[in-house]
């Protein structure tokens, strides 16, 4: 799309919103060069230019960040918990010897294209976000195995609509023989490959009739890792809130927030070892990310053996009450523990 193409606000029915990408005016770019980063400002143009031999293109020196802008009752904006995004990022680019973006350049990189997006933050009530990407790659042109010595960090917005046209859904999973990540490996980096690598398996599993696809852990293949690009959940009949916990999985800033909520609510909450053979102890369960905030399991099918939870076609008491809550913080309708939802300054 050409900067003549740009979307406008009068082209979208905020109500009826896919998860896709439009080219808004603005986007903020800042370059890493001589050992140090540049001011970064907003840039209208789309593309970047990049070297034929950019690490970014062929040793995948390239990591993301996904977060929402969520419009509130009053008319303002709210992110919640940036500073985690910011975390992570350089965390990821530690793991692939990367320059880590200052987490005061990240922030400000948020809010700016923010401000200049503004018009495109979905009007409060539609379920609608503007949806984030900060990504990082390497820039500059390198032969031979080793980190570049420049780098392009962006933020890009575009608007989404709500996950779910109806509410929330239980969808069926499947474990199948592939690995997400290895151990030892960039599992815990939000990394591209790692999203590269398991579209054949999600694929596999979506011609299949199953949303996607639960991945176990890569020595044993028995301990359950996580649910496509998500993270799991499940409730035990006991009242208890278990997550998985392994080195090679992403740490999931919805994960954190969902394990404090579940305890406020009254929920035991751990990170714990969870084994694909000991589903019957979950009443409830579901998978969570940035995209869905949660997305309830009605079933994991496991060498051809189907464990149905709480209900195939509705979703469970425990997982409705985790979602409200913390939706209604990130719209701010409710308040939240200090530094989670974080004001945008607008016009």
């Amino acid at each position: 799309m050409s900067e003549q193409q740009k979307a406008k606000p009068e082209d979208f029915d905020w109500d009826n919103l896919g998860f896709e990408y439009h080219d808004l005016p603005y986007r903020f770019r800042a370059y890493y060069k001589d050992g140090k980063w540049s001011e970064g400002g907003l840039e209208t143009d789309a593309n970047i230019p990049v070297n034929e031999a950019a690490t970014g293109l062929h040793y995948g020196q390239n990591i993301f960040e996904g977060l929402k802008v969520y419009r509130r009752k009053d008319g303002g904006a709210n992110l919640f918990r940036p500073d985690r995004n910011a975390k992570r990022l350089q965390n990821s680019a530690d793991r692939l010897m990367m320059a880590p973006v200052p987490e005061e350049l990240f922030l400000r990189a948020l809010k700016e294209v923010t401000k200049a997006n503004q018009d495109f933050i979905p009007p409060y009530g539609t379920g609608a976000t503007l949806y984030l990407r900060p990504f990082e790659f390497g820039g500059g042109p390198v032969v031979g195995v080793h980190p570049a010595d420049n780098y392009v960090f962006e933020v890009y917005a575009t608007p989404v609509g709500a996950y779910y046209k109806g509410g929330l859904t239980p969808t069926a999973y499947v474990t199948n023989h592939y690995d997400r990540a290895a151990h030892g490996g960039t599992g815990a980096a939000k990394a591209g490959g790692n999203y590269g690598a398991s579209m054949l398996a999600g694929d596999e599993a979506h011609k299949a009739g199953y949303s996607d696809v639960v991945y176990l852990d890569p020595r044993l293949h028995e301990n359950i890792e996580e649910l496509g690009s998500a993270n799991f959940f499940g409730i035990t009949k006991d009242g208890r809130f278990l997550t998985p916990k392994s080195p090679s999985i992403l740490p999931s800033v919805t994960k954190y927030s969902l394990l404090a909520v579940a305890q406020e609510l009254g929920l035991e909450a751990e990170e714990t070892t969870i084994s694909i053979n000991d589903l019957d102890q979950f009443a409830e369960a579901g998978a969570m990310g940035t995209a869905a905030v949660i997305s309830p399991v009605g079933s994991i099918t496991h060498q051809g053996n189907k464990h149905v939870f709480y209900s195939e076609t509705e979703v469970g008491p425990w997982t409705q009450k985790l979602y409200d809550r913390l939706t209604a913080i990130q719209y701010g309708d409710q308040e939240g523990p200090e530094g989670w939802a974080v004001d945008v300054p607008l016009d």
